[in-house]
Parts: C-alpha cells; structure tokens; sequence
C-alpha cells in the first residue's frame, strides 16, 4: 500500500472495515436498483434505509482512509445504519438481493461497531 505524505498505514482492522464499508456500499446501490425495479409503497421505506445505509458506508470508508478525527464516531452511525438496513431487507425473506443486502450490512455494522471504540 502507498502511503500519502507521513500517514501510517491502516491497520489490517481498520482495511477490513474499509472494505466492508465499500462492500456494503455497492450491495445497497445494487439493492436500490432492484426496489426501483419491483415499485410499489413498501420498497419506498426499504429504498430510505438502502440510501442511509449507501451514504454513511460511503462516507465512513472515506473518513477512515483520511484519518478523521471522527472516523470513531461516524463508524458508529455506519453500524447503526447497517443494522436498520439489515432488518428492512429483512422484511423480504423471500428476495435473494435482498437477503444478499441483509448480509453485507450486518459484516459491515460488526466490523464498524469494533473501529467506533477503535483509535484511529
């Protein structure tokens, strides 16, 4: 890995949870296409926790590669956005993307739940 300027090199932890976090990102983005292609009223509530979900694991990852000072904080948020669109995936058991959804959000919320007590 290159490291910028006099940066340290993440930690394996803090790669995994960057990982996870971009990983989760595109799983909702993939996600949200397929709602789009369903319609109806119920997938609009499970869209609003896939656009959460795709925003906040977008921004952790950046704030981690970047080293803010608030990438503990914002790992936290991630998790609990992660959670609440794990369960509205959840809500349809039957739909493969979806249960694929589910999935990558919880792997992300747990590695993003152990960075938030994390140094960074």
């Amino acid at each position: 890995m290159t490291q910028l300027g006099n940066m340290p090199a993440m930690s394996k932890e803090m790669q995994a949870c960057v990982d996870a976090c971009m990983s989760c990102h595109v799983v909702c983005e993939e996600t949200m296409s397929s709602c789009m292609q369903m319609g109806g009223q119920p997938q609009m509530q499970i869209m609003r926790a896939l656009m959460d979900c795709a925003e906040t694991t977008r921004m952790c990852a950046d704030m981690m590669m970047r080293r803010s000072p608030m990438s503990a904080e914002m790992c936290a948020m991630c998790a609990k956005a992660c959670e609440m669109c794990a369960e509205a995936c959840m809500s349809m058991p039957d739909d493969p993307q979806m249960m694929r959804c589910a999935e990558a959000c919880r792997r992300c919320a747990e590695t993003c739940r152990a960075m938030s007590g994390a140094t960074m």
